[in-house]
């Protein structure tokens, strides 16, 4: 490959000549060329030699060029001839402002106040020479860009001049944050660079298959053809974009021969123009600082090039991350802020700590309570000889005095305050004064209740005549044939609300004995009981009071603690139905020092917004390292699965890229999927510190004891402020100085509190809200009650609401006796027939056969299944990355075996959320004749094939598959948007979608303001970037608008311009959430306007305040603030000021999605034109049915 690179380097030079020197403007390619166009193998597309496109630089932006000696060169000119011409032409009528009155930026000069040294002329060629051999080489994605492979390219276009590694590191000096260049492991280098050089261009036929003869864990962090490292030479700073012109509009049949991208010759010259100017730019200041500090500046740039040699066969002695960690892991840490402060002087620090976004809160001390009645002395020496503890804290204190009173207790303090004390200690008191005492302790998960239960049982083993007795899990794990020795042995039961439900109040004959001896009933992490179901909880909480009250106990106390929201003693209140509830919220318990960073993803050049954020799980896994290499116990928190697998593996490269893999051992994954069995090894371990990190999603918010942290990292904002609280709250658990980090990432949600870090600290905890009016989950509840008990209406009301005749009435069974009982068609289990949380019965095993080991791994969703397994795609377990080799639906398992890669594959589907029958139809406005309508709701999902992307997320191949659609009925609500509106949006080029998607987003966040629900109850069509945006044909639109060109083919895949909201869940019943919104859909439509108009925020895609969501699952891309209020103006008959709408933006998406993104973080409006968006048909009523009509005041008209 080295030789193939010298016989092109007369051709680059040719080239280089051509596009920089000559002014021609046109580049062309020999075949050689690492450039792409014709069609070719996958990977590998070369141009014509003959083939020459214009180069339109002076169009746009006029770049100078530097020659050697420093002085300024003449900028590129546009081609002479008849598209010259043409160009020309358009640059004259643009130049000084544009048709929408927006100015041009004037050209960027650049004028070197100080001679250039003639050692920095010769690098000048260095770097220009590097410049276009990388560049023209990047366009192959498969090529490694070794220092060996473009060494001789480089060197033919400095005359031949022999480049050194020496000279690599001095251009690194001068624009370090531009450029990676270090060793890496030569196998990885191998994988997509062996393939090449055979000629295949397919990286996935000849995979390195783990454990080929020897153990998969043995090679682990090891090269796989042991031939050591290699010296990788990176520009960082730009990537190039897919040409325009190779898109087609339609969408490909699964059938059709797919290409990688083509990419433009055009833009290789722009950002090789780029990086000499930023080169040039990057010498005349260090030249002058070299002035200014009277410092010679060659013997400078000869010193600092020491410190960016890599050093080969030791990956990590190659940077000076590497040199500035300890050689080995302290077991006493320095301070969080000597940490901070080490890490602030790391070569990749740019400024990611965000103005203002580094908060310091002193340690507070302890503040201690007193009983106000006497403990024995056995429990006191249980509380000390199991924890140490001598004192009560303040709210320990206050809350247990409160429970002795007769009261019912709220406990909302931070995270490790102590607050299990408050309800082991009062249950532990009434044992020893009545052992036939009984308690119920009620968790949201398994894995708490077993936490739990370890913590009594060692408390239980030190009270004297209370070691003994019984205290025992009782939830779906527990053996058939254990469960009649808890029900009658036990005294304290760990149980969740599904058994409570399910299994208990239904047999509440057998359970007798423990109701009517039952005193207390906690209910830890309170706050997970909200929404749909909270409502649920709320109901069985009822019913056990009700059966309880039946048997003579009415006296039972109830015990909640919950992390810190806004209204826990109303919550309270509502969950159980009692009005006695004392709240306790002052904590009393110690912290050391707390800091709280926010960290924003550095721009992929630094200095410029235009090339959009980097990557923000390299910048997550840096700073993981940086702190357990420290000695500083971390966890990272991610979103969602994939996420954490992602995290996970580029820990493992950033600790091998230190020397350090021995350390990716101690670092685990914990998450949804993994084995019960693995999980709780995992706890185990990082409590008893055998582990120095976990990368978590949110299923270790819940207050599971892993022992003391150090550190939290939040990898992108985690959809409330409330999750971001409650997981800050893990850190400090051992009175020391603790740090907690919030990664932003590129999406507006993250953006927006980076640009306001204060409302992290001063915007309150969301309240907890429970609707006790939603009619199906009343009916489902009544007829449980009904049948473990007789309903007795005039009694039953207090449990059940002053509706409870009604229903009695109407949906239950009446006997002579005049008592209600269940319905026939909920029998014989209605419990079964109620269904409190929404959890999948069907799971695929994913089967490891990696060397034959043919062992399950974990178990994954059926829903889950179609956007994770797929056969030839990448799945992470560990971060550890597998094949899938099979898949099979029928016996719902899949084969994956170990592999080493460094690509991923991420999913292509198409999801479409349809009303398919109309129900009920709301008029909207008169005047506009618009409506609103409700029915049933077609969600239906498919995978037709997958991209296969590399570490910088660039497409190396695209395969088709042929799956089955998935299809979920609900029920929802749906507004068609009027032709007004769209033909509005079209006038001012605004993006139809993105209008579409803002106002639903404004919609939804309004709607638990009218109807109680959580985030999550409600769910709409979110538009996606890569169907909504570039790479389309944006660019042929606005030349049909202005030279009456035949326009391009319509999209295949066209959307209505329709407004869809359907409840998530509850099956095809739906919640009955989506109903009440159908309600006031008039008045949620005027407060949706009404914020987006009140909103001061000036980014045309809107704020959280306004039109974006924090859970918006496609990250709120195609959002526009102004399309939106068009479009809730004309559903609401309002005029719209048109002359008062900003334009979209003339040219958008020929470059691609990432710089669309990047075009929306420097504040550009969304450009229309691609017609994806149509105008939506009415749907109609179910055959032989007819809708109801509602008027504009809710009258009923048919």
């Amino acid at each position: 490959m080295n030789n193939g690179l010298k016989r092109k380097a007369n051709a680059l030079n040719d080239v280089e000549h051509r596009a920089t020197e000559d002014g021609s403007g046109y580049l062309s390619c020999s075949p050689e060329l690492p450039c792409e166009g014709q069609r070719g193998d996958v990977g590998r597309v070369y141009m014509n030699p003959s083939a020459t496109l214009p180069v339109e630089v002076a169009a746009t932006t006029t770049l100078p060029t530097k020659t050697h000696d420093g002085t300024s060169a003449a900028p590129l000119q546009p081609p002479k001839g008849k598209r010259g011409r043409r160009s020309a032409s358009s640059s004259s009528r643009t130049s000084s402002t544009s048709s929408r009155g927006r100015p041009k930026k004037p050209p960027a000069t650049s004028t070197p106040s100080i001679p250039w040294p003639e050692p920095f002329k010769l690098l000048a060629q260095t770097h220009r020479a590097l410049n276009l051999v990388y560049t023209f080489c990047s366009a192959r994605k498969h090529f490694a860009t070794t220092f060996d492979n473009i060494k001789a390219a480089a060197e033919a276009q400095t005359g031949g001049r022999k480049l050194s590694v020496e000279d690599a590191a001095r251009v690194k000096v001068l624009i370090p944050r531009s450029v990676r260049f270090e060793s890496v492991d030569k196998g990885v280098v191998d994988l997509v660079g062996v393939n090449e050089a055979k000629g295949t261009g397919k990286i996935w036929r000849d995979l390195e298959i783990e454990g080929m003869g020897h153990d998969a864990e043995a090679s682990e962090g090891l090269n796989p053809d042991g031939g050591g490292d290699v010296l990788i030479f990176e520009f960082v700073d730009g990537d190039l974009k897919k040409d325009p012109q190779q898109n087609s509009s339609r969408r490909r049949s699964k059938t059709d021969d797919i290409r990688v991208p083509v990419y433009s010759q055009k833009h290789m010259v722009t950002l090789i123009e780029k990086r000499n100017k930023k080169f040039s730019d990057a010498v005349d200041a260090f030249l002058a600082k070299c002035q200014d500090e009277d410092v010679d500046p060659v013997e400078k740039l000869e010193a600092d090039k020491d410190m960016y040699v890599p050093v080969l066969h030791r990956s990590g002695a190659n940077n000076l991350a590497a040199m500035r960690l300890p050689a080995q892991i302290p077991k006493e840490r320095a301070t969080i802020a000597e940490i901070i402060a080490s890490i602030r002087e790391m070569e990749w620090y740019t400024d990611q700590i965000v103005p203002d976004g580094h908060r310091v809160f002193d340690p507070q001390p302890a503040v201690y309570g007193d009983l106000t009645f006497a403990i024995s002395q056995s429990l006191v020496n249980a509380l000390y000889n199991t924890r140490g503890i001598t004192q009560f804290y303040s709210h320990q204190a206050e809350a247990i005095n409160n429970l002795h009173d007769g009261h019912n207790v709220i406990v909302s303090t931070s995270t490790s305050s102590g607050k299990s004390l408050i309800y082991q200690v009062p249950m532990l008191h009434e044992l020893e004064q009545d052992p036939r005492s009984r308690g119920m302790y009620i968790f949201p998960t398994k894995a708490l209740a077993q936490d739990q239960r370890r913590s009594l049982k060692e408390l239980l083993g030190y009270i004297e005549g209370l070691e003994h007795l019984l205290v025992e899990t009782f939830d779906g794990d527990t053996p058939m044939a254990d469960r009649n020795v808890i029900r009658e042995e036990a005294r304290i039961i760990f149980t969740n609300p599904d058994m409570l439900h399910i299994t208990i109040l239904p047999q509440e004959s057998s359970w007798r004995t423990f109701l009517k001896n039952l005193k207390y009933v906690v209910v830890d992490e309170l706050h997970v009981y909200n929404g749909l179901f909270g409502s649920h909880v709320a109901f069985i909480m009822r019913r056990l009071r009700r059966i309880c009250a039946a048997v003579g106990n009415r006296h039972i106390r109830f015990i909640s603690c919950s992390a810190t929201v806004a209204n826990p003693e109303e919550h309270m209140k509502t969950i159980f139905g009692i009005d006695d509830v004392r709240l306790t919220d002052i904590d009393g318990s110690p912290s050391g020092r707390k800091e709280f960073i926010c960290w924003n993803t550095p721009f992929r050049d630094p200095g410029d917004p235009s090339s959009g954020r980097g990557n923000s799980i390299q910048e997550s896994s840096r700073l993981f390292c940086q702190l357990i290499l420290r000695g500083v116990r971390v966890i990272a928190f991610c979103r969602i699965r994939k996420q954490c697998e992602l995290l996970l593996a580029a820990v493992r490269d950033e600790l091998k890229s230190l020397d350090r893999i021995n350390v990716s051992r101690f670092v685990m994954g914990y998450r949804g999927g993994y084995s019960p069995q693995d999980r709780r090894k995992i706890e185990r371990d990082m409590f008893e510190g055998k582990l120095l990190g976990i990368v978590a999603t949110n299923a270790l918010e819940l207050g599971v004891d892993i022992g003391s942290l150090d550190a939290v990292i939040t990898h992108g904002f985690p959809y409330s402020i409330s999750n971001l609280r409650q997981q800050s709250g893990r850190a400090g658990r051992r009175n020391k100085d603790s740090v907690s980090i919030l990664v932003g990432d590129s999406y507006a949600t993250d953006q927006y509190y980076m640009r306001n870090p204060d409302e992290l600290f001063t915007k309150p905890n969301c309240e907890l809200q429970v609707d006790l009016r939603n009619e199906l989950v009343l009916e489902g509840h009544v007829q449980c009650a009904a049948f473990e008990m007789p309903i007795k209406p005039d009694e039953d009301t207090e449990y059940f609401g002053p509706q409870l005749h009604d229903f009695a009435c109407t949906r239950l069974t009446k006997d002579s006796l005049g008592f209600y009982h269940c319905h026939e068609r909920f029998r014989p289990h209605p419990s079964k027939c109620v269904a409190i949380r929404v959890t999948e019965n069907n799971h695929y095993a994913i089967i490891d056969t990696t060397n034959n080991r043919n062992a399950v791994i974990e178990e994954i969703e059926e829903s889950r299944v179609i956007f994770s397994i797929y056969e030839g795609g990448i799945f992470f377990h560990q971060g550890h990355p597998y094949m899938v080799k099979e898949l099979n639906t029928d016996k719902r398992f899949a084969r994956v075996i170990r592999v080493h890669v460094d690509w991923t594959t991420q999913q292509r589907d198409i999801t479409d959320i349809d009303p398919i029958e109309t129900e009920a139809i709301r008029r909207i406005s008169s005047t506009a004749n618009t409506k609103a309508f409700f029915g049933a709701i077609k969600i239906r999902a498919i995978v037709y094939g997958y991209f296969k992307l590399d570490k910088k997320g660039r497409i190396l191949d695209a395969v088709a598959l042929d799956n089955p659609p998935i299809e979920i009925l609900s029920k929802g609500m749906w507004l068609d948007v009027p032709k007004k509106a769209l033909d509005i949006l079209k006038a001012r080029n605004l993006n139809a979608a993105a209008a579409i998607h803002a106002a639903e987003h404004a919609i939804l966040s309004l709607m638990p303001t009218y109807i109680i629900s959580s985030p999550g109850d409600v769910r709409t069509e979110c538009k996606v970037a890569v169907k909504e945006l570039g790479p389309k044909h944006q660019q042929a639109m606005n030349q049909t608008r202005s030279q009456n060109v035949k326009p391009p083919p319509i999209p295949a895949r066209q959307r209505p311009a329709r407004l869809t909201f359907y409840d998530a869940k509850g099956g095809s019943s739906g919640s009955g959430i989506a109903a009440k919104a159908f309600e006031f859909v008039d008045s949620l439509l005027r407060r949706a306007l009404g914020r987006i108009e009140a909103c001061q925020c000036t980014s045309p895609q809107g704020c959280i305040e306004c039109v974006c969501d924090e859970r918006c699952k496609e990250m709120n891309v195609v959002m526009s603030k102004a399309g939106a209020g068009v479009v809730l103006k004309c559903l609401l008959g309002i005029e719209v000021d048109v002359e008062a709408l900003p334009w979209g933006e003339d040219v958008l998406g020929d470059r691609g999605v990432a710089s669309d993104v990047a075009s929306i973080q420097e504040g550009k409006e969304l450009a229309g034109g691609l017609e994806t968006i149509v105008e939506a048909m009415e749907v109609s009523a179910r055959p032989g049915a007819r809708a109801r009509i509602y008027g504009v005041e809710g009258v009923v008209e048919g």
